[in-house]
């Protein structure tokens, strides 16, 4: 074996992900709001790029037949064609329907179903009512401010220090002892400094437990006789539904037992939970699904996508102007960037049509007839009927809400697992069998279903599952089981 160095030739291939591709893998995943935060950030570094709001003139293309057999180019090969597309590449990409690129028009003569892709009916613009909206109040902010009109020097101070330690829900969280340790201050200062902080709004802040909280709940509502006292100090039984016994300790007859149990519903456990919380951000559908004589219409809801242009003449300008080397190379730079977004941007909203146009179709029963009618779907079904790979799929399909007559789902919520039929035929979804399990409960009547009695009428219905996937599925719709319901029967009076 010769050990002298020598120089060999080999061949290998490999898979580079240029930044152009993992930049479109990127837009693929983010929602159309996302989407228009990456827009506003290409506009400030590019200076060839223009927004146009949307109108209702857009120019509608001519249609293109065969849609899904038109597989869509490769993220990196949309900057190789900038430059040879040309003008074409300066396209009105929103403003166009999508009933007229080439994922418009799916129609199957077969089941009847059509389904046009569109690129959403433009919208004016609404003021933004949440901008009006005052920045949310934190709990520890509203406490200190109420501290500071009743407290001062080092009666505040250590206010200030308690409010630091209660939590979110409006419970101190730290033992007194230890705080007057380490402000150097008696205890029984600092327990006077926290019965002024739980006299505070809202009614029940600076608590210790949930008795206490209850407590000074029941105080403000000068409702805090003995018979309350000792029902508060025996919550546990309360949670039990032991009611036989809780009548024996505060001596009161069934009646005054409901009123009392009525009356410990209305207050709050988590006091502090009505302040500091974030505001609730609404959802903005991504697509639209409606019905029409002619089949299903899936459109991209423009008014949250920006129209974006290149522009070419203001190119033109800064080309015919003297220019040295390198600014040259920075305006090509800027127009192959350009380019490629324009062209990005049209290639996602073409595969999330293809993509969203598929789910419409595979679960057309859901929106014919409601969540009962859910199909079992995965990614792999939607990504071999399309002929994409499973993980566009799973990127289209992630942080995308879909609108339709039903309401507001996201699209993932198609894709669910399978439960046999009983009776040997189709499997159906686990969505549909929650939906069947929530409506027996709800139609439970006096009698209440246990888990095995649930497994019987479902299979009764069709469908084929264990005692503990009842349970499961239960559980994840946040229902209690038959010894809970029959307990909150029971403190409910009914």
């Amino acid at each position: 074996m010769s050990l002298a160095p020598r120089l060999d030739l080999r061949q290998s291939q490999s898979l580079v992900m240029t930044p152009q591709l993992q930049q479109a893998i990127k837009l693929l995943t983010l929602s159309n709001l996302e989407i228009e935060g990456v827009i506003a950030e290409e506009l400030e570094k590019n200076p060839l790029l223009e927004t146009v709001a949307p109108s209702d003139d857009a120019p509608v293309a001519e249609r293109v037949p065969d849609p899904l057999r038109d597989e869509p180019a490769p993220a990196d090969e949309l900057v190789l064609a900038g430059e040879a597309a040309g003008e074409t590449l300066d396209v009105d990409i929103t403003a166009e329907r999508f009933d007229d690129s080439p994922s418009d028009s799916i129609s199957n003569a077969g089941d009847g179903l059509g389904l046009n892709g569109a690129a959403g009916a433009p919208g004016s613009e609404a003021p933004d009512i949440d901008a009006f909206a005052a920045a949310s109040l934190s709990l520890a902010d509203h406490l200190l401010q109420q501290a500071g009109e009743v407290l001062a020097g080092a009666d505040l101070f250590v206010a200030q220090h308690l409010i630091d330690l209660i939590d979110e829900t409006g419970y101190l969280t730290a033992n007194l002892l230890d705080v007057a340790t380490r402000l150097g201050v008696p205890l029984a200062q600092v327990e006077r400094i926290l019965s002024v902080i739980q006299t505070f709004d809202p009614t029940g802040v600076g608590a210790r437990d949930l008795a206490e909280c209850i407590a000074l709940q029941a105080e403000e509502a000068d409702r805090y006789d003995p018979a309350m006292a000792r029902l508060i100090d025996h919550l546990d039984l309360v949670a039990r539904g032991d009611l036989a016994r809780l009548k024996r300790i505060c001596q009161v007859d069934d009646e005054d037992m409901a009123d009392m149990i009525r009356e410990l519903r209305n207050y709050d456990p988590k006091p502090g939970c009505r302040y500091g919380g974030e505001p609730m951000q609404a959802v903005s559908p991504d697509l639209h699904v409606r019905r029409t004589s002619a089949g299903w219409i899936v459109e991209l809801d423009s008014s949250t996508l920006p129209r974006v242009l290149v522009d070419r003449r203001y190119h033109a300008e800064l080309a015919s102007g003297a220019q040295d080397k390198a600014s040259k190379a920075w305006l090509g730079d800027m127009l192959a960037s350009a380019n490629w977004l324009v062209k990005a941007l049209d290639q996602r909203q073409k595969t999330i049509i293809r993509v969203t146009t598929e789910i419409v179709r595979q679960q057309e029963a859901f929106f014919l007839n409601g969540v009962s009618h859910l199909r079992p779907l995965t990614l792999r079904q939607v990504a071999d009927a399309i002929e994409m790979h499973e993980s566009t799929v799973s990127r289209v399909t992630s942080n995308k809400y879909l609108s339709c007559a039903r309401g507001l789902f996201e699209l993932k919520y198609f894709f669910t697992s399978a439960i046999q039929a009983a009776d040997g035929g189709d499997a159906v979804s686990a969505e549909a069998v929650k939906s069947a399990i929530k409506s027996l409960i709800a139609n439970e009547g006096a009698k209440v279903l246990s888990d095995d009695t649930l497994v019987e009428l479902l299979n009764a219905k069709g469908f084929d599952i264990a005692r503990r996937t009842v349970a499961k599925y239960r559980e994840a719709l946040g229902i209690g089981s038959s010894v809970q319901r029959r307990r909150q029967r029971a403190l409910g009076g009914g």
